[in-house]
């Protein structure tokens, strides 16, 4: 009982797990002012929920450029949105413990009448699942995760309807990362059917929360993880790709056409891609969770890709973890290592105690994971049963395995008092600094994808770390708070999306900071992307950035 109550915890808090400029943004902001009063007039919808939605003023659009037997395709009625429309909502307003943290209840409300304005006739499934991610995204939660039903996707996967290969985003351009004769790799993308680049990568942020208001993680993710079955969804199947191209070093413009894959044939595509020999080596799927290495005599490097490989203090693998952090800083103490770099660039997240140990070296102060942490339901009587998937939009949730998680519910949290229930004072334990303790120069590489519980660590870090130079980009997470732990998988029942959500406030132990603005991920001492140029040399931008950073102090 105990081992299974551990592995559920573990999968209940598990936080797994996501600037366009000139021609695009002018036209968008120049539609939304024109639109303002009679939206302002009509439904109520304050300017600053316009300016969110310009990627959504015409939301129903879509490029079908093929004609696969789809269920996304599938017509829901009126009355059947309407009821999924009400019942995500009352499942938001009444188990979503951030649906204000980032929104007030006018903006909030405004935008859920919005929704019912673009369900007043039948629509496509992929239509009103644009519909519900513009809800979940406004939220301001890189918990939060719209997937279609299960039958679609699975069905959607089957067909070849999927853009081959990797891209990725550097200096603000869709980057070909694949390895076909048809287009060289570092060539930027400027069409796809039809569709320019930035109207392309506007169009899918939506598809990709984050934190309060940061858009570093929107950026990267509106290419490197929108062209699957989210350009599906979007702009309608394909059984190929006509793309325009400008390759390394030409002037003129190429037009290519690809064929279109099934998703596994997409994977595997992903696996041989250019950039592998740098971007394998930051995926936590790739790589050990954790590992360290002597670059030389005065820098130690130490590797940090997942959270998530423990169940707890009880799991013999997080007493492994222990002694790996122990012996790493018993060397740097022993040989008087003078500059430590730790790298959780990608690290999506996990859970705790795993993320606050090596802080405990690096700190002269105690620590707390948070300072509060709450749910808005009481755990001994759960909501919305009846719509409620389970913890995974993998699987539907067992009845043995529900039982065991409401147990842990129950135990998780207090008594529910005045529409709260706090989280349980054993489960939230101060940290004490630990020896040896690490007196030297330590170098933090964050970036868009450090997530979660890497956020959280990178947040712990900047606020209690001595000696802390920070390099790379603003981390998805937020700095201050977030709402994470327990993620609650619920499905509308016409539609059959799911949407996922983390349903636990936190308030980070955070100290105030003049360079960390609130709603916003870590903000590091040096923002650097990494680069075209460096992406075609297979250089790692940020890392030999830290580096120069070393041997010029």
């Amino acid at each position: 009982m105990k081992n299974f109550m551990s592995k559920y915890k573990n999968i209940l808090k598990l936080q797994d797990p996501k600037f366009l400029v000139a021609k695009t943004f002018r036209e968008q902001f120049e539609k939304v002012q024109a639109l303002h009063e009679e939206f302002e007039f009509k439904y109520k919808l304050p300017l600053v929920i316009l300016f969110a939605l310009t990627s959504l003023l015409n939301p129903l659009a879509s490029q079908t450029t093929s004609t696969f037997n789809l269920g996304l395709n599938n017509q829901l009625s009126i009355s059947e949105m309407e009821e999924d429309l009400q019942v995500f909502i009352d499942i938001r307003k009444n188990v979503n413990s951030g649906l204000y943290i980032y929104r007030t209840e006018e903006e909030v409300d405004s935008l859920y009448r919005w929704a019912f304005e673009q369900i007043k006739r039948p629509l496509k499934t992929s239509e009103f699942f644009k519909i519900i991610s513009n809800l979940t995204d406004f939220e301001g939660s890189v918990h939060n995760y719209t997937e279609p039903g299960t039958d679609d996707l699975n069905e959607l996967k089957k067909q070849k309807t999927f853009f081959p290969y990797h891209l990725t985003y550097l200096e603000g351009k869709i980057i070909f990362d694949g390895l076909t004769e048809k287009i060289p790799p570092g060539s930027q993308i400027l069409n796809i059917n039809g569709k320019e680049d930035l109207e392309l990568m506007q169009s899918f942020q939506k598809y990709f929360p984050v934190d309060g208001f940061n858009t570093s993680y929107k950026l990267s993710a509106s290419v490197n993880n929108a062209f699957a079955w989210r350009y599906v969804i979007e702009y309608g199947a394909t059984d190929k790709f006509e793309v325009k191209f400008l390759a390394p070093g030409k002037i003129e413009p190429q037009t290519e056409f690809l064929q279109a894959v099934t998703f596994e044939e997409r994977e595997k595509n992903l696996s041989n891609k250019y950039s592998a020999p740098i971007s394998d080596l930051l995926d936590y799927e790739k790589q050990p969770p954790y590992s360290y290495e002597q670059i030389d005599a005065k820098t130690g490097l130490l590797n940090l890709r997942f959270f998530g490989f423990a169940t707890g203090k009880d799991d013999p693998q997080f007493d492994l973890y222990t002694q790996f952090l122990d012996s790493v800083f018993t060397v740097l103490d022993e040989k008087l290592i003078p500059n430590l770099v730790i790298d959780v660039r990608n690290n999506p997240g996990g859970s705790d105690p795993t993320f606050e140990q090596p802080v405990r070296y690096l700190s002269d102060s105690s620590f707390q994971e948070n300072l509060e942490a709450h749910i808005i339901f009481n755990p001994q009587d759960f909501p919305y049963d009846d719509f409620f998937w389970g913890v995974s939009t993998d699987a539907r949730i067992d009845s043995a395995t529900k039982v065991m998680g409401l147990e842990f519910l129950d135990d998780y949290f207090e008594d529910f008092n005045e529409g709260k229930s706090y989280q349980n004072p054993k489960y939230n334990p101060i940290y004490q600094p630990k020896s040896p303790a690490y007196h030297g120069q330590v170098y933090m590489l964050i970036n868009e994808n450090t997530a979660s519980a890497a956020s959280h660590f990178a947040s712990l870090m900047k606020g209690y770390a001595r000696n802390l130079t920070t390099v790379g980009v603003e981390t998805v997470g937020g700095y201050y708070e977030h709402n994470g732990h327990i993620g609650l998988v619920y499905e509308l029942p016409n539609s059959k999306i799911k949407s996922k959500f983390s349903v636990v406030y936190v308030v980070h132990d955070a100290p105030q900071r003049a360079d960390q603005p609130y709603g916003r991920g870590i903000i590091p001492d040096y923002e650097l992307w990494p680069t075209i140029e460096d992406f075609l040399k297979h250089k790692d931008s940020q890392k030999e950035f830290v580096l120069k950073l070393i041997s010029n102090s």
